[in-house]
């Protein structure tokens, strides 16, 4: 068997573990995530928010049985929420505790800064854990630009520069997955570090080849016709478009209505499920009687 074979074999294997996982992979995706294994190097995800971009990191942590640690990131999010903070209630019983002790002043310096007063935050509990877990950095993109520098080091290198302890080093290099939903443009210093693989909405095959699995108590009839429903909803001009969490949300809503099918008789129990489909208030104005009617026709 030759190489090209042999990668080829281990593209399809990791598709069939993510989909036992729950997670249905592309084979561009499911062979980005292989190199990501083979390389060490972060996996940048961009795409539209609600297409599935955190569920890759959630399924990789279960087909590789590891820890999942996860950084959402915010607006104003700053190096020690992400990186690590000191205990500074424990240290300054330390200190109260120290005066008394005859040792000189940077003895006792060492040991009010030394690690057991370290707290350790997502991104050095990543990098301190004895196996290789799932680091999942969400939504890069909403937090500062200034953040993004702090990540350089660790994504180049997997370590951390602590100024009262020096260099921490990764004990296990962790599987880096960093999302991007696109809201700001993301510098180019970030980019050069990671692979990169860009996360359409699902195609009407995917989506209900999802629903099969996350929802199997819907009948084949009403998956294909509510995926089709949605595929069409997010044809649209919409303030925001239903992701694939949306289409689960509303599987589980029809279920719970009696809904078996999407037809003129459901009508009306189908607006009132939308809820769990359109998100905003515009959007929902939008979905009249008449407009779902017609949508549903299309089924």
């Amino acid at each position: 068997m030759n190489a090209h074979s042999t990668r080829l074999n281990e593209v399809i294997d990791l598709q069939r573990e993510l989909r036992a996982a729950g997670y249905i992979a592309e084979r561009p995706l499911a062979a980005a995530l292989l190199l990501m294994l083979d390389l060490g190097r972060p996996l940048l995800l961009e795409g539209d928010a609600g297409v599935g971009k955190t569920e890759v990191a959630k399924a990789l942590a279960t087909t590789r049985g590891a820890k999942l640690i996860r950084l959402q990131c915010y607006e104003g999010l700053d190096v020690h929420a992400a990186m690590y903070e000191w205990n500074y209630q424990r240290q300054l019983l330390a200190i109260k505790l120290l005066e008394n002790d005859d040792r000189p002043v940077a003895i006792k310096e060492q040991d009010i800064f030394s690690e057991r007063y370290l707290l350790r935050r997502p991104l050095l509990e990543a990098i301190s854990c004895a196996e290789p877990p799932v680091l999942l950095i969400d939504e890069i993109d909403r937090a500062d630009a200034a953040f993004e520098a702090y990540l350089l080091e660790l994504l180049s290198d997997f370590q951390m520069s602590i100024p009262e302890l020096g260099t921490m080093r990764a004990v296990s290099r962790p599987l880096a997955v960093i999302t991007s939903n696109g809201t700001r443009e993301l510098s180019d210093a970030l980019r050069r570090r990671c692979l990169y693989q860009y996360i359409e909405y699902p195609d009407f095959e995917k989506e209900l080849a999802i629903v099969e699995i996350r929802a199997p108590e819907a009948t084949g009839l009403l998956a294909r016709q509510l995926v089709q429903f949605v595929q069409s909803v997010r044809r649209m001009d919409l303030q925001k478009k239903p992701g694939i969490a949306e289409t689960l949300d509303w599987t589980a809503a029809l279920l719970r209505l009696g809904v078996r099918a999407i037809d003129d008789d459901g009508t009306q129990r189908i607006v009132e499920s939308l809820s769990a489909l359109i998100k905003t208030r515009s959007d929902r104005a939008g979905f009249t009687p008449e407009v779902v009617a017609r949508i549903a026709a299309a089924c």
